[in-house]
């Protein structure tokens, strides 16, 4: 498991990236819309004075059994061990199993 300051990290990114989601979504659509360069960039530094953590890249996924950080498929939400696990106990319909 992760430690407990790597998780606070991540609520606290989550937070930011909730408060902030409409603001950054509004600012994108605007971008798209408006033909004067001079409108874009200003546009532009308007989306870079907002939090970096605030962005939805900056989340990371992690393991939704064991908090691992690497090796997630992203469909599951899981890492892959685990993955594995399951596909073998039968746990995922239609996942088909595989070893080698």
């Amino acid at each position: 498991m992760a430690r407990q300051s790597l998780i606070q990290r991540e609520k606290k990114r989550q937070k930011l990236e909730q408060k902030y989601h409409l603001i950054r979504q509004s600012l994108k659509n605007e971008l798209s819309e408006v033909p004067s360069l001079s409108d874009k960039w200003e546009i532009y530094r308007k989306l870079q004075s907002l939090p970096r953590n605030s962005a939805p890249t900056r989340l990371p996924r992690r393991c939704f059994s064991t908090g691992r950080p690497r090796a997630n498929y992203r469909d599951f939400g899981l890492s892959g061990h685990i993955l594995r696990e399951m596909v073998h106990a039968c746990l995922l319909p239609g996942e088909t199993r595989s070893s080698w």
